[in-house]
């Protein structure tokens, strides 16, 4: 394929790309501390945002690869804060195991419990998620309000995740909440610092369904 530019791709087959990817992702990472369970996450949550910072900074419970994996072939809900993780998560790998991912910050009863109490839709849509996710993931991205409603409800007992990928991204409370969530005793997958979003969020989710997916 010409592309008519100077520069020639190495090529243009999908796999290739990734594979080609991985190898320099590999390469350039260099020695790390992240176990072999764990590493397979952080090369997609690099892949995903070229930020070897933001790679080096992931953070996981000892039992969050397990407990993720668990949670997706036991058919349990994984919740999303908003819906570009929604979007962007595989849905195939989750729902062939019996699960599904939803989002509850766009309903309606969501909105107008939020307008009332004038507080976020994504506090909200915590409490609305909890009654309908026992022992599912939760993937949050955007929204730190959500997390750290999130760790609120389980350490009042009110909640009890199987798993949760807390990665918002942002400069207000979005550092802080996951430092909260790094405090807990529950499997989480996480970061150190302001960086992470809706597209790491994602990269995560996706590994875990991967490996989730192996015999």
């Amino acid at each position: 394929m010409d592309f008519r530019t100077e520069f020639k791709p190495l090529t243009v087959q999908p796999q290739q790309i990734e594979g080609k990817s991985f190898e320099m992702i590999t390469e350039e990472l260099g020695p790390h501390p992240f176990t072999d369970e764990q590493y397979p996450i952080v090369q997609r949550v690099i892949h995903a945002s070229a930020d070897f910072e933001l790679g080096r900074s992931m953070l996981f419970h000892p039992d969050a690869i397990q407990a993720g994996i668990k949670a997706i072939r036991s058919g349990k809900q994984v919740v999303a804060d908003v819906q570009m993780v929604q979007v962007g998560t595989n849905k195939q790998r989750i729902e062939k195991h019996g699960g599904e991912i939803k989002v509850y910050i766009s309903d309606p009863d969501v909105m107008e419990e939020a307008k009332r109490l004038n507080t976020t839709r994504a506090i909200i849509s915590m409490r609305k998620a909890i009654k309908e996710a026992d022992g599912g993931i939760f993937a949050i991205g955007n929204a730190p309000t959500a997390l750290l409603e999130l760790i609120r409800l389980v350490k009042e007992g009110e909640a009890k995740p199987g798993l949760v990928i807390g990665l918002p991204v942002g400069f207000v409370s979005a550092a802080e909440s996951k430092e909260e969530l790094a405090k807990l005793d529950i499997p989480f997958i996480t970061n150190i610092g302001r960086k992470g979003g809706s597209t790491v969020t994602v990269a995560a989710l996706n590994a875990i369904s991967i490996l989730a997916d192996q015999v």
